[in-house]
């Protein structure tokens, strides 16, 4: 018999889509939903008796909507973990919850593997972002512009030049081209990028140049 793994709260106003994700994720013997709420509100109050590995948070909720639900509850809790859940690509909204804290935003589009595979990331302490997101995203990206935490102090300007194009979707040997330097140098950047900003992909290098105003939209 599998053992369950991780506990999971579902705040969203749609009963349908509620109960239907409910029922998906019972069905998988890692995951158990703990609890649901159909308000920022409810949520709230579940957290008081309940503490969910993962918290799966709509957006657009009636009484009080997913961004302040998610503010209040990373203020009593700073550890609590939490997956935005949206109709929409918005990235007015993704910036928003991104500067709260959340730990991923997935697209009530996505498949049920990737909503697996969001949970058990961010379960597991990682971040987790729609990958449809993550390239709208990056095709907004303009130019550095500052940076708010004290590990970019460490990058060079080159790092930084070569972190704006990554974020930007370029890949290593398209870098290389632009910037007349070899693939080798830029591999060497980008492990160097990567260790000083504690990230471990392309997506986690995306939310930390966001975070830290790395880049303007």
């Amino acid at each position: 018999m599998n053992e369950v793994k991780y506990s999971i709260i579902i705040a969203d106003d749609h009963t349908l889509f509620r109960n239907g994700l409910k029922g998906l994720l019972n069905n998988c013997p890692e995951f158990i939903v703990i609890g649901e709420a159909p308000d920022g509100r409810e949520l709230l109050s579940l957290l008081e008796i309940n503490t969910p590995d993962v918290i799966l948070l709509d957006i657009d909720m009636p009484i009080m909507d997913g961004a302040e639900a998610a503010k209040r509850a990373m203020k009593d809790n700073p550890n609590v973990k939490i997956i935005t859940l949206s109709m929409h690509s918005d990235q007015d909204y993704y910036f928003k919850m991104v500067s709260l804290g959340v730990k991923g935003f997935l697209l009530k589009s996505s498949n049920f593997d990737e909503v697996k595979l969001a949970i058990t990331t961010v379960a597991s302490g990682g971040s987790y972002f729609s990958q449809e997101l993550l390239c709208d995203l990056v095709g907004s990206l303009k130019s550095i512009d500052k940076c708010d935490d004290d590990s970019c102090e460490t990058l060079s300007q080159r790092e930084l030049e070569i972190l704006l194009l990554i974020c930007k979707g370029l890949s290593n040997n398209e870098i290389a081209e632009k910037l007349y330097i070899s693939k080798r140098t830029v591999d060497k950047h980008r492990a160097n990028i990567l260790s000083k900003t504690n990230s471990k992909n392309t997506a986690n290098l995306v939310v930390y140049s966001i975070k830290n105003n790395l880049v303007e939209i």
